[in-house]
């Protein structure tokens, strides 16, 4: 029904946009089109299609996994980690394990996207499982450490798929999906789900799913965003999308997981990273992208999320500028429907008027 209407008021934009007297209509449309109100779909391709001529097969691990742990191998693990021919298991759904699989090629890309299908599942009921997923772009890898099983106190990006909450007075919903971005001198805060250093996340029900589950991290020009795709249907939702990001080249991408006194099964079933082609400003060409420190620049601190359950600590009021945006905006949209509803109206008149 809605795409009826939407075809049938399309056809009479276009009859009235061809005909000889159809200036003012015209002039509509082109009001219409700049405003956005005009019922033209536009698809947006935020997040790759998975282009294999942009994946990099050294920095990606797909199954089969030859070779993996071996010498002259692109991947080591360590701990735990039981490798398969058809997932990677970085923990078996037993108490106290840790395990973590690392890309043993550092990666000089500035922009890039990674795509991890992975799963986590075990016979824990809800909240008695634990301890969730990490996939990390650090200085140092193969270090294992209290933090998913791997080294706190790192240098870089880390990405957490918390699956149990250890602090009571949270209202959040677990298992939870986060960012830190770490220059070394933070520590990642068991006690409190990590809020206190977090730059934002979001929940979602990974746990026990009968179909494939998948996070899209991507670092493009200073903006990190991450998807999730966990519901099946072959599509993104976003996650997080922060500005501000420094991160350098010569890092390398890894992934760990920890249980404690509760389990789960963590599997990574593939890890592909893909470069993005973004241009750069020439200003650029003169950074030594391996010497930057892992910054970000936000609104508040992260220390203040500790007061903020929903982790979205970025949010603020609207601005003077922002409110006014909006005003103008309701005002330009209530004029253009006013103009339509009055040639609407004449052409009427016109018409009645042919019968009398």
């Amino acid at each position: 029904m809605a795409s009826g209407v939407r075809s049938s008021v399309v056809s009479l934009w276009l009859r009235a946009l061809f005909s000889d007297k159809a200036n003012l209509f015209r002039e509509i449309f082109y009001i219409f089109l700049l405003l956005g109100v005009c019922p033209v779909s536009v698809v947006h391709a935020d997040i790759t299609d998975g282009n294999s001529e942009h994946l990099k097969r050294e920095h990606s691990l797909i199954k089969p996994y030859q070779g993996v742990g071996s010498s002259s191998a692109q991947w080591d693990f360590g701990g735990s980690t039981l490798v398969t021919s058809q997932y990677v298991r970085l923990t078996a759904d037993e108490r106290s394990k840790q395990g973590s699989i690392w890309n043993t090629v550092p990666c000089f890309l500035k922009d890039w996207e990674m795509h991890v299908q992975f799963k986590v599942h075990g016979s824990g009921k809800k909240n008695l499982h634990g301890d969730g997923i990490a996939i990390w772009y650090t200085k140092d890898r193969l270090q294992p450490g209290p933090v998913f099983g791997s080294k706190d106190y790192f240098n870089g990006l880390a990405i957490f798929i918390d699956t149990y909450p250890n602090d009571d007075s949270s209202d959040r919903s677990f298992p939870y999906i986060s960012a830190m971005i770490n220059n070394g001198s933070l520590a990642y805060d068991h006690g409190k789900d990590g809020r206190m250093s977090e730059l934002g996340g979001c929940s979602a029900e990974i746990r026990n799913r009968d179909h494939e589950t998948y996070l899209a991290i991507r670092y493009s020009k200073g903006r990190l965003t991450v998807m999730v795709d966990i519901e099946d249907k072959n599509e993104w939702k976003e996650c997080l999308d922060i500005s501000g990001v420094r991160l350098p080249i010569g890092y390398y991408f890894g992934s760990s997981a920890a249980t404690g006194d509760l389990a789960d099964n963590h599997d990574i079933i593939s890890m592909k990273l893909y470069q993005l082609m973004v241009d750069h400003p020439p200003e650029e060409d003169s950074v030594d992208w391996t010497k930057i420190e892992p910054s970000v620049s936000l609104l508040k601190s992260p220390k203040d999320n500790i007061d903020d359950p929903t982790g979205n600590f970025r949010s603020t009021p609207l601005t003077g500028w922002k409110v006014f945006l909006l005003l103008l905006c309701a005002l330009l949209g209530i004029v253009v429907c006013a103009v339509v509803g009055a040639v609407v109206f004449q052409k009427r008149q016109e018409r009645n008027k042919r019968f009398y």
